[in-house]
């Protein structure tokens, strides 16, 4: 599954980008995204704490079974 992450904000400042898209295995779940980004972007780690994620266009706070969207936003609460 190909997912899209958008950077805002520090988290674009810190990633260097404005955007990533990732290759998937089918059945992920946030959490799988969350570790892959930990694991290629360490510089965002002061950040996790402060972090909202939005699932299709929804800004939610970070659930970690929740399947993953298409689409979705890391950026500052």
């Amino acid at each position: 599954m190909i997912v899209t992450i958008l950077f805002f904000a520090q988290a674009r400042d810190r990633a260097k980008r404005a955007s990533q898209t990732i290759d998937m295995p089918a059945g992920s779940r946030v959490a799988d995204v969350v570790a892959h980004l930990k694991r290629e972007h360490p510089e965002l780690e002061p950040l996790w704490p402060h972090l909202a994620i939005a699932l299709d266009g929804k800004l939610d706070a970070l659930m970690p079974r929740s399947p993953i969207a298409r689409s979705w936003r890391c950026c500052p609460r």
